[in-house]
């Protein structure tokens, strides 16, 4: 057991935190996190952290500005408590997809919630597949970015190769589908399509050979999987013999404009598996498909954050 290292989860994620702490043999953090009657947030950590090594998890997933808000809290608790350093772990880090102005007037959300987690005077980041990796840049401190790959990878190894072709279901996707592939020792293909306003998008065609082979949809998260549905379509129709996908951080959100939930898409769907992490819960998502396969990726987190208790480098858990 690591002396001096204290572990806290708030309620987004408490399963992904007893994990963690199990790999690492250390109790879970006792915080009691409550609501005040108007849905006022209330963490009171109600153990001592005084000159302790705090570490905070909290996928900031949905509901998300309740999960960002109580983290935020948490922090600012284990802080004022004395703790020697606070180090706040976020497997999914949320408004990641606003990381830029791409349009006039609108935010940069992903700056602006750096900004108010510096500002609580965290010292370290520990985070999984970022949306956008120059996310990192928006920090003042140092940011260990975590990959759920090696996960997957050993997943995937277990299959037959012979006939296995990673697709990346867009162009901005390539460079993970492509290090997947290549990892694997397998050929890639790349969806082209057209993005018409977000959560809706139209296939437009397929680069490479994926007529008899078993394709492997690879992104870094799903929302409302209007995407994934459409892509495996169009596999199918070029060809394929079976298609699934593969993905960090499954949000699985309802479509209001469609109508349908991500997980009645994905239940309807040519789609044979979905792969996803546990950064985001699951559990109540597993109840209504049995097409959801779900990783553990807390032997990762584990890792990571006894190298950084221990002053130790982190490299060597990237692919």
């Amino acid at each position: 057991m690591p002396n001096g290292i204290k572990i806290f989860g708030g309620r987004a994620n408490p399963k992904l935190t007893a994990d963690i702490c199990a790999h690492l043999g250390v109790p879970v953090g006792q915080i009691n996190l409550k609501e005040f009657a108007d849905n006022e947030l209330y963490p009171h950590i109600t153990e001592n952290v005084r000159g302790a090594d705090v570490f905070l998890i909290q996928p900031t997933c949905a509901p998300v500005n309740t999960n960002l808000m109580e983290l935020m809290l948490m922090v600012n608790a284990a802080r004022l408590a004395s703790a020697k350093r606070v180090t706040a772990v976020l497997p999914y880090y949320g408004y990641a997809r606003q990381d830029r102005k791409d349009r006039p007037r609108v935010p940069i959300s992903a700056k602006v919630v750096a900004d108010m987690l510096q500002s609580q005077k965290i010292k370290r980041l520990l985070t999984m597949d970022l949306h956008s990796a120059p996310i990192q840049g928006f920090f003042n401190i140092p940011v260990d970015h975590l990959y759920a790959l090696p996960v997957l990878i050993d997943y995937i190894k277990t299959w037959d190769l012979s006939k296995v072709t990673i697709v990346s279901p867009d162009a901005g996707g390539t460079t993970r589908a492509r290090l997947l592939a290549m990892k694997l020792g397998v050929p890639l293909a790349i969806i082209d399509k057209y993005r018409e306003a977000a959560n809706v998008s139209e296939v437009m065609h397929i680069i490479g050979d994926v007529k008899g082979r078993d394709c492997l949809m690879v992104d870094d998260m799903i929302d409302t999987a209007g995407t994934l549905v459409k892509g495996a379509e169009a596999l199918k129709k070029a060809g394929a013999r079976a298609v699934g996908a593969a993905a960090t951080h499954g949000l699985l959100s309802y479509d209001e404009k469609a109508g349908i939930s991500a997980i009645d898409k994905i239940e309807r769907s040519v789609l044979e598996e979905v792969i996803l992490m546990d950064t985001i819960p699951q559990e109540k998502n597993l109840q209504h498909t049995s097409k959801i396969k779900v990783l553990s990726v807390a032997k990762i987190f584990a890792d990571a954050i006894y190298a950084v208790h221990n002053n130790e480098s982190v490299s060597g858990l990237f692919v």
